[in-house]
C-alpha cells in the first residue's frame, strides 16, 4: 500500500494558492536554506581547515565538491523514485535530519579521510531534499505560478549562503572550524521535526487534470524525458551555469583571504550581505520576469537565464582582477544578479515538461547530471588549476587564473539556454496540451 492512500490531502485546486500553500513554500524554503548552509559552510571554513590539516588546494577542491556530490547525485534518483510513489514530506524530513547530523559530525574529523566520510554522509542526506520538495511545490501551485514559487524556494540558495557567511564567519572566529560544524548542524534536526508535524502531503497532480492519473514506469518515464530536446537543453545549460556558480562559491573566501589578506569577518560580512540581498534579488527577479514574459513567450523560460549568464562573464572577470577589495565586492553584485536568474525558470521548466507522476525523478536526474559535473568537478577544477598555475605564478595569481576560466562555462551555459529558447514553445505545447505561439 502506498503512503498516498493514508496521507493528508491538500486544499482543492481553487484554494491551493492559499495562505497554507505559501506557509508550506516558506517552510520548504527554510529547509533549502539549511541545505545550502550545510553545503556552503566548508567553503567558509576552508582556509582554517587548510591551515589546521595541511591540505593542498586539490584535496580541498575534492572535499568541497566530489566527496559530497558522488552519493548526493547517485542516490538522488532512487530516492526521487520513492518520492513519486510515497509520502514526500516524510522523505524530506528524514533527509534533513540526516544531512544535519552529518554536518555536525564533520567537526570530529581529524584528517582529510574522516572529513571526506562526513561529507559523503551530508551528500546522502541532501539527496532526498530538492527532488521531493520540487514535486510538493508543483502540487501546491499551478504551472502559471511555478516559476515564481520555485524562485522563492530557490531563495534558499542565497539565504543559505548569506547565513553561512554571516554566522559562519563569526562562529569560526569564536569557536574554530570544528565548533562551527557542530553549531551549524544541530538546528536542522529540530527543523526536520517541525516539517513533519506542520506540512501535509498534497494530492498529487491536483493542478494537472487528466495527466495526473497517468502512472508512469521508470523506464517509460526516463525514455520520455530523454526524448524531449528542451529537457536536455535546460539540463546542459544549468550544468554549465552551476559549474560557474559552484566553482566561484567554493573558492571565494580563499580568493579574498589570499588576494587582499583580509580577516574572516572582513570577507564573510560583505559576502553574506551580497548573497542574501543581491543574489536573492536576482533569484526572485528571474522567476517573476519569467512568469510575466512567459505568458506570451514560453522561450522566456530560457532566454532570460541566458542573458543573465552572459552578464556574469565580464563582471565576473572584473571581480577576480579588481585592484582593491572594494571593487571586487562591487562587481560581485551584478555577477550574483545574473547568476540568480536561471534558478526559478529552469526548475519550473523541468516540472512542467515532466509527467506528473515522474516529477521527482525528472528533478533528480536533472540534479544528477548537473551536480555530478558542476558540484563534483567545479571546485576541483578551480583547485587543481590553482595548484598548476601557482607553480609558475604564485598562489594569488594562480587562484585568479583558475577562477578566470569559469567565464568559459558561463558562455556555454548562455549558448545552451538560447538554443533551448528556440525549441521550447513546441515542447511546452506537447507537455501541457496548450496551443503555444
Amino acid at each position: 500500500m502506498t503512503a498516498e492512500k493514508n496521507a493528508p490531502t491538500a486544499p482543492a485546486p481553487e484554494q491551493s494558492a492559499s495562505r497554507y500553500s505559501y506557509f508550506v513554500l516558506g517552510l520548504l524554503t527554510l529547509v533549502y536554506t539549511f541545505n545550502f548552509i550545510d553545503r556552503q559552510i566548508i567553503a567558509i571554513l576552508s582556509p582554517a581547515i587548510k591551515e589546521d590539516l595541511g591540505l593542498s588546494d586539490s584535496v580541498l577542491g575534492l572535499l568541497k565538491g566530489l566527496a559530497f556530490a558522488v552519493l548526493y547525485t547517485t542516490l538522488g534518483i532512487p530516492i526521487a523514485w520513492a518520492a513519486d510513489r510515497w509520502n514526500r514530506v516524510n522523505i524530506v524530513a528524514v533527509s534533513l535530519g540526516l544531512w544535519s547530523a552529518f554536518t555536525a559530525l564533520s567537526g570530529l574529523a581529524m584528517n582529510a579521510t574522516q572529513l571526506m566520510l562526513a561529507r559523503l554522509g551530508v551528500g546522502i542526506g541532501e539527496a532526498g531534499g530538492s527532488p521531493p520538495a520540487h514535486s510538493l511545490i508543483s502540487d501546491y501551485f499551478p504551472k502559471e505560478k511555478r516559476a515564481s514559487a520555485l524562485a522563492i524556494y530557490s531563495l534558499g540558495i542565497p539565504f543559505g549562503q548569506m547565513f553561512a557567511f554571516l554566522a559562519g564567519g563569526w562562529v569560526l572566529s569564536q569557536y574554530g572550524w570544528r565548533g562551527t560544524f557542530f553549531i551549524v548542524g544541530v538546528p536542522g534536526v529540530l527543523l526536520a521535526i517541525l516539517l513533519k508535524l506542520a506540512v501535509k502531503e498534497p494530492i498529487r497532480g491536483v493542478h494537472d487534470g487528466a495527466a495526473a492519473a497517468v502512472k508512469v514506469g521508470f523506464k517509460q518515464g526516463l525514455a520520455h524525458l530523454l526524448s524531449i530536446p528542451t529537457y536536455w537543453g535546460v539540463t546542459i545549460a544549468v550544468t554549465f551555469a552551476s559549474f560557474t556558480g559552484y566553482g566561484t562559491a567554493m573558492w571565494i573566501v580563499d580568493f579574498y583571504r589570499r588576494t587582499y589578506e583580509l580577516g574572516y569577518l572582513e570577507i564573510t560580512v560583505p559576502l553574506g550581505i551580497l548573497n542574501g540581498v543581491v543574489y536573492g534579488i536576482g533569484t526572485w527577479a528571474g522567476g517573476w520576469l519569467t512568469d510575466r514574459f512567459g505568458k506570451n513567450d514560453k522561450g522566456a523560460y530560457a532566454w532570460l537565464p541566458g542573458l543573465g549568464m552572459l552578464l556574469t562573464i565580464p563582471v565576473g572577470w572584473a571581480t577576480i582582477w579588481a585592484p582593491a577589495p572594494f571593487w571586487a565586492f562591487f562587481w560581485s553584485a551584478p555577477f550574483l544578479i545574473g547568476l540568480g536568474f536561471y534558478l526559478g525558470p529552469s526548475f519550473s521548466l523541468v516540472q512542467t515538461l515532466a509527467p506528473v507522476r515522474f516529477r521527482a525523478v525528472a528533478t533528480a536526474f536533472f540534479f544528477f547530471i548537473l551536480n555530478l559535473i558542476a558540484l563534483g568537478f567545479g571546485p576541483l577544477w578551480v583547485g587543481a588549476l590553482s595548484d598548476i598555475f601557482a607553480a609558475s605564478y604564485g598562489d594569488v595569481t594562480g587562484l585568479r587564473l583558475a577562477l578566470t576560466t569559469l567565464g568559459g562555462s558561463s558562455l556555454l551555459a548562455a549558448i545552451a539556454f538560447f538554443w533551448t529558447a528556440r525549441k521550447l514553445p513546441a515542447d511546452w505545447a506537447k507537455a501541457t496540451g496548450e496551443s503555444v505561439s
